[in-house]
């Protein structure tokens, strides 16, 4: 594909070199920095200056001013010319003969130095010997199939190195110790100062003239023919190509495809130029496609020059001038050949400073991204920006009324783009435009959390949240729960515009206006403003003001709340925090005030209050004993038939009433009097000890004798042995009350009897049960007697036993406190008082330390022995 890499440019017209003398042909040029040297086939040199002129359009042309010309006086061409600036001596090949004449004034060294016998020569631009005033030079001998190296000084030549080859060489080049040869049917690589060489690949002299030139070091490009297989370049290859080869004999470049008659090739990274009969080819050395074609006939001379690819005819001079790279780049980015731009731009990198290639890479690749983007290519338009470090505000300025209007940004310029917005960009096609919206919600919800953002998060989130309104995307309330920098004045605007009410109060809220918060979701809820985002949003704003801070608020909205349900409404204050509720920041006075009007939600407060928090206070307990009380009342007196929520409040109540020691139980028993409520009656003649008023409810009353051992066993909880049985003889008492024949209280007793066993004294039941009942009907009940009796037996054995050998251990210890003597005299003091001993009579303590009878008899000052001891105890 068609690239303007080179203008072709004259430099010396055909009148400055001959004049009217068509018979003067150009035989070889040489250019060395301006200075440019022509051979003639006259056997002339001329010297040309040469000034590189740029108009203000940028137009580059070239004055070629003559300095002198030479003859040489041989009569025969000038068939190569090499310069050795270090030198300034000027290597000219006439006759098979290298003169040495000055660069300025052409004439031969003084000395005559010369190399006599070369058919062509090269100069090693990789030289060897290390002293900077010598050239190194190789030459192609008229000796058959000889090569000879030569070291070039400024009035001398010293011959260093001749070796043979195995047919006669037609072109060769050098870089250090390696040459490169065309021979008559091959090319080969030989090293001069081991004799190794490496054969190539073949190739036929005869049809074709051989091309070989260095390009780098360790590298040579050669004219490769056509329908050859190399085995030491490994590689296959078609007709007429460019082949790159190295030292190694191997190829690391995939070769050119040049025309069949090239007959000279140069080099201008990244591009090999090459020259045939009727046109000048330049091919890409980074994706090896020919670039551009320029007409050029007649041309036989092509060569470069420190970067500078100079072209000739038999009668003029032109120079190829390459374009910049930028400009190149920038011409396949305007003709959208992305891949091709890329190519290059990272080929220029070696002819750029890296900070300049830096900064232009990344403007192409953003350039990229944008004609990859205009091509709904999305992934690698991602890619190329992410590379590129886009300022992301460019891609979002596409978008019309994204960016906030507060935003400062102004786009590239030079621009990245041709597109003002992108309506252009997708020509209003709908669909293109949804793609690309797609994206951006993509791209923006990537990088906002990089290092991409820094310096315009607000840019960034407030245009994402757009996007999510817009297209009705569920992820804008999940932008707006998390950390985000959403502009509060654009953002509002633009979510009221796309009736987003409900993630309006979450910006609200996030931006700390609770109350504009609560406000818009109130609406909702009653219907004054439409948005179906959330179905359960009453829940929500319970759930919100549960967990807000702000009273003020939890008040405001606390009537509405419970008007809706109150059921769930309370729980804006059963649910709030702990550590709200345990500073008492709402007093639950204030709460159960509030609730007055809602009788479920103040008896789920005060549930919550004594069941949940367990609050210690005779109020709460009563209050809600009371309620329990007046709702079963209510139930009652309604229908006789206990329904559910009558049992539910009934099993409440009991709880309540078992569990709780708080409430005013006189207060709750003047309330029951007179109700069918006995199972609560018994509960509270429980809680005054009457436990016979209690246990004649329910067994008389109630006839609930399973319900009269419960009684038993949970009053007696938490009491001693004593307690309990007196409670169960209690009501084996009742069961077997004087002048009761009833049989079901009999059954009740001997059944009690016989599953309690453990809990009765045997003797006094004996002593109260009739004797017309048999030992058979008491049978189990005796068989538990006997067995808990021998069981009480046995264990005060074995706690006597423990008792005694505990007894034998002291005495033990104390036979070794007072075995040992214990000396005491006038100078010993008491431990306690610090005073003498006046009599042998003391107190000594396991530590060794004595003290007056008197004074350890004092637990006070004992304590501090212990102080002043520590190791020291009670036992003496």
């Amino acid at each position: 594909m068609s690239v303007k890499a080179f203008k072709l440019v004259s430099a010396v017209e055909r009148e400055m070199l001959m004049g009217d003398k068509n018979y003067i042909n150009i035989e070889c040029i040489e250019c060395c920095g301006k200075n440019l040297y022509i051979g003639t086939n006259d056997c002339f040199i001329y010297h040309f200056l040469l000034d590189e002129k740029v108009s203000t359009a940028g137009k580059i042309t070239f004055a070629a001013t003559k300095q002198l010309h030479k003859y040489l006086g041989l009569k025969k061409p000038v068939s190569e010319l090499k310069a050795a600036s270090a030198l300034t001596r000027l290597l000219v090949l006439c006759d098979n003969t290298i003169t040495l004449v000055n660069m300025i004034n052409l004439e031969p060294v003084p000395t005559g130095a010369r190399i006599k016998g070369a058919v062509a020569f090269t100069l090693n631009e990789n030289p060897v010997s290390g002293d900077p005033f010598c050239v190194e030079v190789c030459i192609i001998s008229v000796k058959r199939r000889t090569i000879q190296m030569f070291m070039v000084f400024e009035d001398r030549v010293q011959i260093v190195k001749e070796v043979f080859t195995p047919e006669q060489p037609c072109a060769v080049a050098v870089d250090g110790y390696y040459l490169c040869l065309a021979l008559t049917t091959q090319y080969i690589i030989l090293n001069y100062n081991t004799g190794v060489s490496q054969d190539l690949f073949p190739y036929c002299s005869d049809e074709k003239r051989p091309i070989v030139k260095r390009i780098g070091r360790q590298e040579f490009l050669l004219a490769g023919p056509g329908g050859l297989a190399s085995t030491s370049l490994r590689l296959c290859f078609s007709l007429f190509l460019g082949m790159f080869a190295t030292v190694d004999g191997i190829s690391q470049r995939a070769p050119v495809h040049w025309s069949e008659n090239v007959i000279g090739a140069a080099l201008c990274f990244p591009y090999v130029v090459a020259l045939d009969d009727e046109f000048i080819t330049v091919h890409s050395m980074l994706d090896q496609q020919q670039k551009q074609t320029l007409p050029f006939k007649e041309g036989h001379i092509l060569q470069d020059f420190e970067g500078k690819v100079i072209v000739a005819t038999n009668k003029g001079v032109y120079i190829l001038v390459p374009l910049p790279l930028e400009k190149q780049i920038q011409d396949l980015l305007a003709s959208h050949r992305v891949e091709e731009a890329l190519v290059l731009a990272k080929g220029a990198r070696r002819n750029i400073p890296k900070e300049k290639f830096q900064v232009m890479y990344k403007r192409i690749l953003q350039q990229a991204g944008f004609i990859q983007f205009a091509q709904l290519q999305f992934l690698e338009a991602k890619e190329l920006f992410r590379s590129g470090q886009l300022d992301v505000r460019e891609l979002i300025s596409l978008y019309p009324f994204l960016l906030p209007t507060s935003s400062s940004f102004i786009r590239s310029h030079p621009p990245l783009h041709e597109y003002a917005d992108l309506n252009q960009l997708t020509q209003g096609d709908q669909e293109k435009m949804t793609k690309c919206k797609r994206f951006l919600m993509s791209y923006l919800n990537e990088v906002r959390s990089t290092e991409v953002a820094n310096g315009y998060k607000e840019d960034i989130d407030t245009a994402l949240l757009k996007l999510y309104a817009e297209a009705n995307h569920e992820s804008l309330l999940d932008l707006l729960v998390s950390e985000n920098f959403c502009l509060l004045t654009d953002s509002a605007a633009w979510l009221e515009k796309h009736k987003k009410y409900f993630a309006l109060g979450l910006l609200y809220h996030y931006n700390g206006q609770d109350a504009a918060a609560l406000q818009l979701w109130v609406k909702i809820v009653d219907g004054d403003i439409q948005d179906s985002t959330r179905s359960d949003l009453y829940d929500y704003i319970v759930d919100f003001l549960t967990f807000c801070s702000d009273q003020e608020l939890v008040w405001k909205y606390s009537e509405w709340i419970l008007q809706k349900n109150e059921e769930v409404g309370v729980q804006i204050f059963t649910k709030r925090p702990l550590e709200e509720q345990e500073k008492n920041n709402i007093n639950p006075d204030d709460i159960i005030s509030c609730l007055n009007k809602y009788p479920k939600a103040r008896v789920k407060y005060l549930e919550h209050l004594v069941l949940e928090r367990k609050i210690q206070k005779e109020k709460y307990h009563t209050h809600l004993a009371v309620l329990y009380l007046e709702a079963i009342l209510q139930l009652k007196s309604v229908t006789t038939d206990n329904c559910t929520e009558t049992t539910e409040l009934l099993l409440k109540l009991r709880s309540l009433l078992q569990k709780s020691d708080l409430y005013r139980i006189r207060f709750i028993l003047d309330k029951i009097q007179g109700t069918d409520l006995h199972m609560e009656s018994a509960i509270l003649y429980g809680k005054l000890e009457e436990h016979e008023k209690a246990l004649h409810i329910l067994v008389h009353e109630l006839k609930d004798f399973h319900a009269a051992e419960e009684y038993c066993v949970w009053n007696s909880e938490s009491r001693d042995l004593q307690y309990r049985r007196r409670l169960f003889h209690m009501l084996l008492s009742v069961y077997l009350a004087p002048g009761s024949s009833d049989c079901a209280l009999v059954m009740a007793a001997v059944d009690l009897l016989n599953n309690h066993a453990t809990e009765f004294d045997a003797g006094l039941v004996l002593q109260v049960v009739p004797d017309s009942w048999s030992v058979q009907l008491l049978s189990p009940f005796l068989a538990g007697a006997v067995r808990q009796s021998l069981h009480t037996e046995r264990m005060t054995q074995v706690a006597l036993g423990l008792a005694q050998a505990e007894n034998l251990i002291y005495k033990h210890e104390k036979v070794k406190q007072t075995g040992a003597p214990i000396p005491l005299s006038d100078k010993k003091v008491c431990q306690v008082c610090q005073n003498p001993f006046c009599e042998p009579v003391f107190v000594r303590y396991p530590n060794g330390s004595v003290a007056h009878t008197h004074c350890a008899a004092n637990r006070h000052l004992n304590s501090n022995v212990t102080h002043h001891s520590p190791s020291s105890s009670n036992q003496t």
